[in-house]
């Protein structure tokens, strides 16, 4: 599930109209519903711990409370790092900031980049599930959602591919900025 609440921001414009810092971004509305559950776990562990009378065994409800505590963490950062993902593009670089504390973060030089794609369809299926993902026959994803990307080729043969709305403009503004430099498209 995708939302569509495109935020783009423009500061300044170059001579053919494109902005100078283009943002753009993505965001999973049902990966809340997964933060949720990991916070339920979470309060299940604690409640186990303060709550019980450890009477019956020492190991059995320590095991349950690791167990609950440990699976509510994962679940609760695991998905609230990739609610949404942040893209800024200006003349030297391209940023990428996951989730609320910008965790993990991406900080790819233009100098690398030797063209961008439109991706029209970008899904969690195609790259092993949300989040920041890695396959060796298609490069390096961050994937919060089913939608538009944005595929970035690397000076090195590798790719990188984001799922950000209006990707489209996203991928005119890397090649705007790449023109200059003779960097072939």
């Amino acid at each position: 599930m995708k939302d569509r609440a495109h935020e783009e921001h423009v500061e300044g414009a170059t001579a053919d109209g494109l902005p100078e810092v283009w943002t753009g971004r993505a965001t999973n509305r049902v990966q809340w519903l997964l933060a949720s559950a990991g916070a339920a776990c979470l309060a299940l562990g604690i409640a186990l711990a303060v709550g019980s009378m450890w009477s019956s065994g020492i190991a059995p409800l320590l095991m349950s409370v690791v167990g609950c505590i440990a699976a509510g963490l994962l679940m609760l950062f695991g998905t609230l790092a990739f609610v949404h993902v942040a893209v800024k593009i200006d003349k030297d670089f391209l940023e990428v900031r996951c989730g609320h504390l910008g965790l993990p973060r991406r900080h790819i030089p233009l100098s690398h980049v030797v063209g961008a794609d439109f991706a029209p369809t970008v899904t969690p299926r195609q790259w092993g599930g949300w989040g920041y993902r890695w396959r060796p026959e298609k490069g390096t994803a961050v994937v919060v959602r089913r939608g538009e990307g944005l595929v970035i080729r690397l000076g090195d043969g590798h790719k990188f591919t984001v799922t950000v709305d209006d990707a489209e403009s996203a991928v005119r503004a890397i090649r705007a900025h790449l023109k200059p430099r003779g960097t072939p498209l």
